[in-house]
């Protein structure tokens, strides 16, 4: 790779899914400050809907972001935000139900996730991480470089 064709697309999108991954559980976090619920507040479904739905959600984003960053369109950051909504509410569907909870009541509890606030800032998180992801993608910035390292000065 030449320093004028920028970031690698695998480097971008692994940096944009790390940026979603903490944009998220941190704006989980102060959701759940501010509203004074849990982002899943079904006692019976256990942890492994919640662990599930963001393990799952974190995958369909970075497959998502991968190739919304090869085709270098901003607007493919729509469609990683409602790849990833949903596969966060599979999640919680598939979690509930792995961990031995009625799927009906896992279907109630990602319908009430839907209509959360919860819904909203993962929605953000990941249409801003994706957007960074892309812009990250198409930059064509090189590493810096100190005055005697360019090869176009003589001298």
């Amino acid at each position: 790779m030449s320093p004028s064709e920028g970031v690698a697309r695998p480097i971008a999108a692994f940096f944009a899914t790390i940026g979603f991954a903490a944009l998220a559980i941190c704006g989980f976090g102060f959701t759940s400050l501010l509203t004074d619920t849990d982002v899943i507040a079904e006692p019976r479904l256990g942890q492994g809907a919640g662990i599930t739905a963001m393990l799952l959600a974190g995958v369909v984003f970075a497959a998502t972001v991968f190739g919304a960053i090869r085709r270098a369109r901003y607007a493919g950051a729509v469609w990683v935000m409602v790849a990833t909504v949903a596969a966060y509410l599979v999640g919680v569907v598939l979690g509930g139900i792995l961990t031995g909870a009625d799927p009906a009541l896992a279907l109630g509890v990602a319908g009430e996730f839907a209509l959360s606030w919860y819904a909203l800032v993962l929605a953000a998180t990941a249409a801003v991480a994706a957007w960074a992801g892309i812009a990250l993608g198409r930059t064509r910035a090189s590493r810096p470089e100190w005055p005697w390292e360019r090869e176009d000065e003589d001298g």
